[in-house]
């Protein structure tokens, strides 16, 4: 039977504390096709020309279809309402104010959703823009941006500041690959290659949040820092919001915008050759729907669904190998109430089990006969915590059992996590 003493409120204290995680990427996570997961919800068109696509795409740790599989982060992409990209592409508004774009310029009205959507969470309001950097005199606009949202299970409760580092090719494969079968001699006449689905040579780079500590800057979306190119400081690539464990990345900067394009991407129209019905080709002229000029900002990022975006550059900019892509600590906040349990000299120094008495009555003692000298001991292996009612709310097991005598004073600490 355990024995009670009442608390006092100066045995209670409050106390905050943070545990670090460090969350490891690896290249192979974001590039392979078994770990990426693509749901294909949005539908562009009616007829057999029609596309299908994800508004986003989810990174997994491991095989998707693994039960044990987690997912790490989604990615997605994203175009300002009021960016070159847009203006340059639309061709008005219907009746209901609805965006209207030409026919090869797949999901744009949900790009800019996208991005409105990330604006109205982030800074409050989905007409805003972001910028790089945060604040400031000079800033740049995001029109084009690359979005990427951590799971709860991975950023916790915020990411660390100064721990994100991102490294990925800023520049394509580079185009003209010779072509070699009987269909692609038959059809694509002149046109030679496609990088598109080419995983990158050259070009790495890494950008961090270096130097964020120094300025703690805040919007509605919590704290905020500027992402930097790690061998020029100077220059600002994006933001991370801690806080929601989100990456806003500048296409602009982070890719090489004016790259040449080429390579066969869904559409919503009629393709030159009818094996390619509901596609549309890149960076060639011999096609009445392709642009020999086409670049990676604006005609990629406008022509391509988000699905043929994502996919570019997960398979292209982080190429199949266990090296590390993304790393960051993140930041669990552990609220605890620690309970001291303190007992003097002269309690619980007996204990109510039966055995520690003999059938008279008597303490029993280790040496027979000496029930008058041999003073009382006791062993202590839990805290039980009541409430008013004597009902059991919290158990403590001790680590090993404390011996407790009338010459020592004992004071044990329950720490309780919430």
């Amino acid at each position: 039977m355990p024995i009670f003493k009442e608390l006092a409120s100066t045995d209670f204290r409050s106390t905050t504390s943070t545990l670090n995680q460090l969350i490891d990427v690896t290249k192979q996570t974001i590039s392979g096709t078994d770990t990426r997961k693509s749901y294909e919800v949005f539908v562009s068109g009616t007829t057999s020309s029609a596309i299908t696509s994800s508004i986003f795409q989810t990174i997994f740790d491991q095989t998707k279809t693994l039960a044990t599989a987690n997912e790490v982060f989604d990615m997605t992409v994203g175009l300002y309402l009021s960016g070159s990209p847009v203006t340059g592409s639309e061709t008005g508004t219907d009746s209901s104010g609805k965006l209207l774009f030409p026919a090869n310029n797949a999901m744009m009205r949900e790009k800019v959703n996208v991005y409105k959507q990330f604006a109205q969470t982030l800074l409050g309001d989905e007409s805003a823009v972001f910028t790089t950097p945060f604040s400031g005199a000079t800033l740049t606009n995001i029109d084009s941006a690359l979005f990427l949202s951590f799971k709860r299970l991975f950023m916790r409760d915020r990411i660390k500041r100064e721990t994100f580092a991102i490294t990925m090719y800023t520049s394509g494969a580079l185009d003209g690959a010779a072509v070699s079968s009987t269909y692609e001699k038959t059809f694509l006449n002149g046109y030679t290659g496609s990088n598109i689905d080419k995983v990158s040579v050259s070009g790495s780079a890494i950008f961090t949040d270096t130097g964020a500590a120094a300025t703690v800057e805040y919007s509605p979306g919590g704290q905020v820092g500027n992402i930097v190119n790690s061998v020029n400081t100077s220059e600002k690539v994006g933001l991370v919001f801690y806080d929601y464990g989100i990456i806003v990345l500048d296409m602009n900067k982070v890719f090489y915008a004016n790259q040449h394009m080429s390579g066969t991407i869904k559409a919503d129209v009629a393709a030159d050759a009818p094996a390619l019905i509901g596609t549309t080709i890149m960076g060639s002229g011999s096609f009445s729907n392709s642009n020999v000029n086409a670049k990676f900002i604006p005609d990629f990022v406008v022509s391509s669904s988000i699905d043929d975006i994502v996919n570019h550059i997960c398979s292209t900019r982080f190429p199949n190998t266990t090296d590390t892509a993304i790393t960051f600590q993140n930041n669990t906040t552990i609220n605890s109430s620690l309970i001291f349990c303190r007992v003097s000299a002269d309690e619980f120094n007996y204990s109510s089990n039966p055995s520690f008495t003999d059938a008279e009555g008597r303490i029993a003692v280790i040496d027979a006969g000496e029930e008058a000298t041999q003073k009382t001991f006791s062993f202590i292996t839990t805290v039980g915590l009541y409430d008013a009612g004597n009902n059991l709310l919290a158990v403590a097991k001790l680590s090993r059992a404390i011996e407790k005598n009338d010459e020592k004073d004992l004071t044990v600490r329950v720490r309780l996590d919430v």
